[in-house]
Formats: structure tokens, C-alpha cells, sequence
């Protein structure tokens, strides 16, 4: 069923939405700078505090990819429920930007810090190109700004899928729980997690203010560097050579922490 959602349920939904509405280019292209940007910001205060901490290399991995990556499901229900269809595009629009951005960054990062991990432009080429996800938001683009026309049975089953996107995908990251991984906590999984679910958003809210995004825009462009870190970074330690548990402590601390920092971030997200 998870992987029913990742490579059919969202990828309708992003098609569906991206291809149904008027896209403000203008005012998204700020969002998307600014969101890459934080990241950018973040893996930077990583490196640096890293100098100074030392952690292991293979620890590390898994510090940046807690502290940079975002679940993607969690974020596209959380927006959906909070502003609505149009919030929804503008997560849209981020996260077709965002995946390729963060794996580029946390792929860099295992190169350049563990020497084991199995690591080929080609291959992460084809993984970019092969990802649902991004498959759907080009689709959905190509839809939208070609004004092209799609069957209405094609219309209504994209539609109907789409409303099952959402709580599938929240069932998934629930499904993704490992209590017992928590037990193995280290410095390196508070760190972690106060880099993405407190100092990221503060970051990414200033940054998105700097560049001019304000009301919805800027709203959604803060709670996506509110997520917690996705739980394909298991994957990612696993074929790269990094630390596979101390990535499960770390994902899955981050979505039991997330509980209580979303409480702070959505009510404040209502003053902008």
C-alpha cells in the first residue's frame, strides 16, 4: 500500500492539482528560492558545527539528512487541511523543486565524507529522473501550461485517486514508527532535530520575507521547513554506506517531536 501511494495515489494528486489551476509563476519563484535557500543556509551551519563536534562521518550523513530533508506526505496533507486547494499547488510547486535540490545536497554530502558508499552521477541521474514525484509535477506543469486537453473519465479517476492520497500517505508515516530505535539516541538526533523542526523555519520564514513572499506564499513556505525528515533517508543511509539506526532514531523522533513544534509553527503561521 505504501508504495500504492508513492508511485499512483500522490503522484494523481499532483498531477490533478498542478494541471487544474492558474500558476502564479512570479510570485512562486520567490517561494522556491527562498526554500532552497534555507536549505542551503542549514547544510552550511551543519558543516561548520560539525568542524567543531566532530561527529563520525557516517553519523553525520544521517545529522544532515535529518536536518535538511521534509516529508513530503506529511506536508502535503498538513497544507491541504490548513489553506486548501491553493495552498496545496504552492506545496506542489516547492516540492517539485525541493526533492531533486535535497537529494543532490545529501548525496554531496555522503561522497564527500564516506568513502564505502556506492556513488555514480548516472545513477542518481536515473534516480531524479525516475522519481513519481517529480514525474507528476512536470506532467502536471506540461498539463497546465499547454492548456491540454484530458478526457474527462482521465479527469474524474485523477480526481477520485486524488482523495485518497492524503490518508494513505499519513497512514504510511504511521505505519513508519520505530519506538524501540529511540532507545539508541544519541546528541546526534537532538541536534538533528532542533536544526530541522525549530532553526530551519525561523530561517526559511525570514528568508521568504526578505525576498518578498508574504501571506500564503509565505506561510506554506514555512511550514515546509517545518516537516519532519522523510523516511526514505533510511534508504538513502542504507545503499550510501551511512548510519542506517541512528537514521531511524532520528526520523522517527522527528515526527513524534514535529507534534508539538507544529503546535507552536500553524497557530503563528495565522498572523502572517
Amino acid at each position: 500500500m505504501d508504495k500504492f501511494t508513492y508511485y499512483v495515489l500522490m503522484p494523481c494528486l499532483l498531477v490533478y492539482e498542478l494541471g487544474s489551476v492558474d500558476l502564479n509563476i512570479s510570485k512562486t519563484i520567490n517561494v522556491v528560492f527562498s526554500s532552497l535557500g534555507s536549505l542551503s543556509i542549514m547544510l552550511v551551519i551543519l558543516v561548520l558545527l560539525n568542524l567543531i563536534i566532530r561527529f563520525k562521518n557516517s553519523a553525520f550523513t544521517s545529522v544532515v539528512q535529518g536536518g535538511i530533508r521534509f516529508n513530503t506526505y506529511v506536508f502535503l496533507a498538513l497544507t491541504s487541511a490548513i489553506y486548501g486547494k491553493d495552498g496545496l499547488v504552492v506545496a506542489a510547486i516547492i516540492i517539485a523543486f525541493a526533492i531533486p535540490f535535497v537529494n543532490v545536497l545529501c548525496i554531496s554530502i555522503f561522497a564527500i565524507y564516506l568513502k564505502n558508499g556506492k556513488f555514480s552521477m548516472r545513477n542518481f541521474a536515473k534516480t531524479i529522473a525516475k522519481n513519481p514525484l517529480i514525474v507528476a509535477c512536470v506532467i502536471g506543469y506540461i498539463v497546465n501550461l499547454t492548456n491540454a486537453f484530458i478526457p474527462i473519465f482521465v479527469f474524474k479517476t485523477l480526481s477520485i485517486l486524488s482523495h485518497a492520497a492524503l490518508p494513505m500517505g499519513l497512514l504510511s508515516v504511521g505505519v513508519g514508527f520505530e519506538l524501540r530505535s529511540i532507545s539508541s539516541a544519541k546528541k546526534e538526533l537532538f541536534i538533528s532535530s532542533f536544526a530541522k523542526l525549530i532553526l530551519l523555519p525561523i530561517i526559511a520564514y525570514f528568508l521568504a520575507k526578505i525576498m518578498g513572499a508574504n501571506g500564503l506564499y509565505l506561510a506554506v513556505a514555512t511550514l515546509y521547513a517545518a516537516m519532519p525528515t522523510a523516511p526514505t533517508s533510511h534508504i538513502l543511509s542504507r545503499e550510501l554506506g551511512g548510519d542506517v539506526n541512528l537514521m531511524s532514531s532520528i526520523t522517527t523522533f522527528e515526527i513524534l517531536f514535529s507534534m508539538a513544534t507544529l503546535f507552536v509553527v500553524i497557530p503563528l503561521l495565522g498572523f502572517i
